[in-house]
């Protein structure tokens, strides 16, 4: 999967270079649930949803910030969610070789899954890399524009260097998906507070491990297991 992700690279419609250091702050979950249910707000969830569906390339990154943190509060909301084609997905993901014939399969599988959840970071960028192998640029660099925001609004929450300021996140697989973008392999993984600590092997990389922020998953779960 790392060809993919580094293919993803070459869509970038001039959004922030991961590399690069970028202002963060920690979501207002009250306010984005406040801002989310207004009618009247710019940020109505409703609205939000509709824009990315219709693929609009003018969404904001304060657009993808209430659009990604506000998916919380919607009932759908699962920490634990899992594609419902994720077994047929894998089987294409686990070939040496795709075949031409295979590409409207994966866009059928990996649009589906995307349906039920629009945030599949997985899928997003599987799918623009399926699109650039049929020859439909112009939908891959779409799917690509999706893929870099959603990431954008993860890493504009935190920078990862301690709980209090850890990457906020909707599931356990976009923490992985980051460190996959960036090249970095993790050795364990515990749970530090509200976070999921990612530690890498002494020495390898400029720092020794990454802090992502799992508060409302911990409350999904939580709600869950009432």
């Amino acid at each position: 999967m790392l060809k993919h992700f580094l293919f993803i690279l070459l869509f970038s419609f001039g959004i922030n270079a991961f590399a690069q250091e970028l202002d963060f702050k920690a979501p207002d979950y009250k306010q984005i649930e406040k801002e989310i249910q207004d009618k009247k707000s710019a940020f109505y969830y409703p609205k939000l949803i509709d824009r990315l569906a219709k693929n609009d390339t003018l969404m904001t990154q304060d657009d993808f910030r209430y659009l990604y943190f506000g998916y919380v509060f919607q009932p759908k909301y699962n920490a634990f969610w899992r594609s419902p084609d994720e077994i047929k997905l894998r089987e294409y993901y686990n070939k040496e070789k795709l075949e031409t014939a295979d590409y409207n399969e994966i866009i059928k599988l990996a649009n589906h899954t995307l349906t039920d959840f629009p945030f599949d970071l997985k899928q997003l960028n599987y799918l623009a890399y399926i699109y650039h192998l049929k020859g439909d640029d112009e939908a891959a660099k779409i799917t690509s524009y999706k893929f870099h925001n959603i990431m954008n609004a993860i890493l504009s929450s935190g920078d990862g260097k301690k709980c209090e300021t850890g990457f906020h996140v909707l599931l356990v697989e976009h923490e992985y998906v980051m460190l996959n973008l960036f090249e970095l392999e993790s050795k364990g993984q515990s749970l530090v507070g509200n976070c999921d600590y990612l530690s890498f092997e002494k020495g390898k990389y400029n720092v020794d491990g990454v802090y992502f922020n799992i508060e409302k998953m911990l409350e999904n779960e939580a709600k869950g297991i009432k």
